[in-house]
């Protein structure tokens, strides 16, 4: 019990004094998961509106296809990206495989779902009566689609939140596409998995301290937003 003690102690120690290596997994960690949540979230909402905004053939069954990949397992979409960026794969020829821009490619795949189902269930939030208010006040179709959207604005931003949570804390997609290469691809997930497996768990907690306390932040992030929504 003792030994684990020292081990948090050291952890500890590791993050006030700024370890290089710690700090250096930390950025790449946040900068991979908020580049990938932003560019799934550029393409997402727009095509979450547009599902949202009209009614086509088979609405409903795309709906719960997209939630059904909700649950999708990431070493599913690992295997899918990877086959995608090797070489005998379609984008093969871009070298994006074992690289922090395969790794941003590799968990849009995967949080883009979640962003897409979640857009639209935020706007199926919206009452009928702001859209009947709109349209009585004679605002155009584009103003009426504008005025749900903003209405929506803080279960959206949850939504991208959530994504930018859920992205972090993979570990699949993180290991299959971007290898743990150290100072290049090493992000939370994959370094904590192998500096366990190495049995250096000082790093390995001192990693886990800080992704507990970015979860801390999401969630935080999400109520606030969500207590300003109500």
């Amino acid at each position: 019990m003792s030994e684990i003690i020292e081990a948090f102690i050291q952890a500890i120690e590791l993050i006030i004094t700024l370890d290089p290596e710690v700090m250096g997994i930390a950025k790449r960690s946040i900068l991979i998961s908020s580049l990938s949540t932003f560019f799934a979230a550029l393409i997402c909402i727009p095509i979450g509106g547009l599902i949202h905004f009209h009614d086509f053939a088979g609405k409903r069954s795309l709906i719960g296809i997209i939630q059904t990949l909700f649950s999708l397992p990431t070493v599913i979409v690992g295997l899918f990206v990877f086959l995608m960026l090797s070489r005998a794969g379609p984008l093969g020829i871009f070298g994006l495989l074992f690289t922090p821009y395969g790794m941003v490619l590799g968990q849009m795949v995967l949080i883009s779902p979640i962003i897409l189902g979640f857009t639209i269930s935020s706007l199926s939030g919206v009452g009928i009566e702001i859209k009947d208010t709109a349209l009585s006040l004679g605002a155009t179709k584009f103003q009426t689609i504008v005025t749900i959207i903003k209405e929506a604005r803080f279960a959206v931003i949850s939504t991208i939140v959530l994504g930018f949570g859920r992205a972090i804390s993979e570990v699949g997609v993180a290991l299959m596409i971007g290898g743990n290469i150290r100072e290049f691809t090493r992000v939370f997930t994959t370094a904590i998995a192998m500096e366990t497996a190495k049995g250096e768990v000082v790093i390995a907690i001192s990693l886990g301290i800080i992704l507990m306390l970015l979860a801390l932040m999401v969630n935080l992030v999400m109520n606030i937003i969500q207590y300003r929504g109500n």
